[in-house]
């Protein structure tokens, strides 16, 4: 069973350490290089995405993260996890980096300020889904390697792309980890698992 790891600089770290625990893998909460390395997958929880930058530079975290993921380590990113996946950052402040991963451009607090976070439908894999937004980004474009796993059903954002996958990492602009819901998790989970197969 591979182990799953979540970055622990800042963030739901509980609640994703929860729902993977619910979906039967172990986890380790990573917040040093020698952590990484004991993890098979990553999930980068919701947050603030600045912060967890900068955390990230300081714990020596950055770069490591980069080279395992261009390496082909599975990722999942939530809300502030997604601007951290993202290739290029819109609205970000100046300097800011990000991991990357995914070939996309996100727009940071697209849904507005924390009073305007929401709960709103989302299609997920032609399924209904209802998501939880907190000050949360969506994605204004993405590259041709890039698919997209779920879009916001209903309001003014009706449309809009806010779950996406690329190989082994994905990410969305909701957070899973607070609506009890496992389908996300679960989707992650088989994800890790059909990468470890591919390389047995």
């Amino acid at each position: 069973m591979p182990t799953i790891g979540v970055l622990a600089l800042q963030g739901d770290v509980r609640e994703h350490l929860h729902a993977l625990a619910a979906c039967g893998v172990p986890t380790l909460s990573v917040r040093r290089p020698e952590e990484l390395e004991q993890v098979e997958a990553l999930v980068i929880p919701g947050g603030e995405s600045t912060t967890m930058w900068k955390l990230a530079r300081t714990f020596d975290l950055l770069d490591p993260l980069r080279k395992r993921i261009e390496a082909g380590m599975p990722a999942y990113g939530s809300c502030a996890g997604m601007i951290m996946l993202a290739d290029r950052v819109l609205d970000g402040i100046e300097g800011q980096e990000t991991i990357g991963g995914i070939d996309m451009s996100v727009r940071r607090n697209a849904f507005g300020r924390q009073v305007d976070s929401f709960e709103g439908r989302v299609v997920m894999d032609g399924a209904p889904y209802d998501a939880v937004f907190i000050r949360a980004p969506w994605v204004e474009s993405i590259g041709e390697g890039v698919e997209v796993l779920g879009r916001v059903e209903t309001g003014d954002a009706a449309g809009r792309i806010v779950a996406v996958r690329q190989g082994r990492v994905m990410a969305t602009a909701f957070h899973p980890e607070l609506t009890g819901d496992s389908r996300v998790h679960r989707y992650f989970v088989d994800l890790v698992r059909r990468s470890i197969d591919e390389e047995a």
